[in-house]
């Protein structure tokens, strides 16, 4: 990557460890059993030549969109936060209020692939989203793959909100399932106002055996889909650490898209996620 270009880390999460709260921390998953903070993370950035991240929940509090927008203070390194806040409760718009105030706040997201089916046709919750209308703010789609037909839905209802969609969906790579993601990641894509993150991939492949050539169909689809100027790269540390190292992955990435032309890498690496999430580079002095 060209000098003069930042490249951001569009998707990590930070935490202090508690088996309540991470419940989702399974057996398999026993080495992301300890705390993940700020400076482990940033010097993981220093190593691999990258400049900055957004911060994305992982709990559905409140007190942690608050933690992490402290943390956002704190550190230059990141950028922005997505955080949590109750979209489907009725007094959202109080709620919102306050975090509004906080110009490291840039997104919200909710665990919808915790969800059970319908949620995202619910009336309240996207009463809610109709709140976010005119915020700025983007709001990060957490689905799987089977909910993709009913985020479709979802975001026809809202044609003025800026979506982006985490993951990729999460296709099943591992079981080389293409379709009938493929298709559907195509009828997303033709919405203007959603864009995507190119992340938590290596997690839904074999975790020993994932290689660039398994990864490869899906990021295919996704390029071929979304274009540079909607796609954004994340690491989504520390839960890719299960199946690859932080360096590792953004080398991947790199070689994946090494013949792409600057301007298309300049988006990818960076320039999509500055611009969807307003995101200010603060130089160092």
């Amino acid at each position: 990557m060209p000098a003069h270009h930042s490249v951001i880390d569009a998707h990590h999460h930070l935490w202090h460890y508690s088996a309540i709260e991470y419940e989702w921390i399974d057996d398999r998953m026993a080495a992301l059993r300890r705390d993940f903070l700020p400076a482990a993370f940033i010097a993981e950035l220093a190593n691999t030549g990258v400049d900055g991240a957004v911060t994305v929940q992982a709990r559905q509090t409140l007190e942690e969109t608050q933690w992490l927008l402290q943390l956002a203070g704190r550190y230059k390194e990141i950028l922005g936060v997505v955080g949590w806040a109750p979209i489907a409760s009725s007094d959202f718009a109080t709620s919102l209020d306050a975090l509004t105030a906080n110009p490291k706040l840039v997104g919200l997201r909710h665990v919808l692939q915790a969800e059970p089916e319908g949620f995202l046709d619910g009336e309240d919750f996207n009463r809610g989203i109709r709140t976010l209308h005119g915020t700025g703010f983007a709001y990060d789609l957490l689905v799987v793959e089977h909910q993709l037909g009913e985020a479709i839905r979802f975001v026809d209802r809202h044609p003025q909100q800026v979506f982006v969609l985490d993951h990729i969906a999460k296709p099943k790579i591992a079981a080389g399932e293409i379709e009938p993601w493929r298709s559907q990641i195509n009828e997303l894509s033709k919405r203007s106002n959603v864009c995507c993150k190119i992340s938590g991939m290596v997690t839904e492949d074999s975790w020993s055996h994932w290689s660039i050539e398994s990864l490869r169909p899906y990021l295919d689809t996704v390029v071929n889909a979304f274009g540079a100027d909607r796609l954004m790269v994340g690491s989504d540390w520390p839960v890719c650490l299960v199946a690859t190292g932080y360096a590792q992955w953004w080398q991947l990435l790199r070689n994946y898209f090494a013949d792409f032309s600057d301007d298309e890498r300049a988006d990818l690496f960076g320039a999509t996620a500055a611009r969807i999430y307003n995101l200010k580079m603060r130089r160092q002095e």
